[in-house]
């Protein structure tokens, strides 16, 4: 799928200008790397908005048309109102069709209903990370990375270097890191013994008395209290 956005040179700077330019139904932003200098752009709100909602904009080489050029870039960061839905300031970076980028692509869970583990064990897919960090040539630049889970059982893990990249893809680890993507757990259940240990610390029903019960004992203490006080006035009167 690709993604193609409209876009103008913004003169105007600061916080300021771009409060008014938000006014008006426009996002401020700016295209920077490459061989040429940073520009700051206005795009129409409503178009990005949309875009932002769709997962694969998020990992795909888009195209800004500026003054009727079109240009290669990624999405790298994006701002958002604190409580409104609206997108404050984005940022693209330039492509160079012969450098390699580095790129966060989410992760595709498949068929952990049907695994061993899930539908004869009784376990719980549990995944670990939703995107991974790749590196590739910006033609190759996958939407996703698929993580079959078909296979595993209860206790089975999968790691970075387990999955399948695309040709031209490698995953962006450091040293001898392969770091746990999805694993297959049981789900905790309450034993015998813990339950015998939440029991005690609950008064039986028995225990607790009702408002008939706790009413003579009310009655008890108001009459102690009241010979407390008639002790009292006699000695005063003595």
């Amino acid at each position: 799928m690709k993604f193609e956005i409209n876009a103008q040179k913004r003169e105007a700077q600061g916080t300021g200008a771009s409060r008014r330019l938000r006014r008006t139904g426009k996002v401020p932003g700016i295209i920077y790397g490459g061989a040429s200098d940073p520009v700051n752009i206005a795009l129409d709100h409503k178009e990005l908005y949309r875009h932002l909602g769709n997962e694969k904009f998020h990992a795909s080489i888009l195209s800004v048309t500026l003054d009727g050029v079109a240009e290669p870039v990624l999405l790298r960061a994006y701002n958002m109102h604190p409580f409104k839905s609206q997108v404050q300031h984005v940022d693209f970076q330039r492509v160079m069709r012969d450098r390699k980028i580095h790129m966060k692509v989410p992760l595709h869970f498949v068929n952990s209903e049907v695994s061993p583990g899930v539908k004869e064990q009784g376990g719980v897919a549990n995944h670990v990370v939703n995107e991974i960090n790749i590196s590739c040539l910006p033609d190759d630049l996958p939407e996703f990375i698929e993580v079959d889970m078909g296979s595993m059982k209860v206790g089975d893990s999968i790691h970075v270097k387990d999955l399948r990249f695309p040709k031209g893809v490698d995953p962006v680890l450091h040293r001898n890191e392969n770091p746990v993507v999805a694993t297959i757990i049981v789900p905790a259940l309450v034993t015998e013994e813990e339950e015998a240990a939440a029991a005690e610390t609950v008064p039986a029903a028995s225990e607790i008395p009702t408002t008939e019960q706790a009413a003579p004992a009310e009655k008890a203490e108001e009459g102690a209290a009241e010979k407390v006080g008639e002790k009292a006035e006699k000695k005063e009167k003595k």
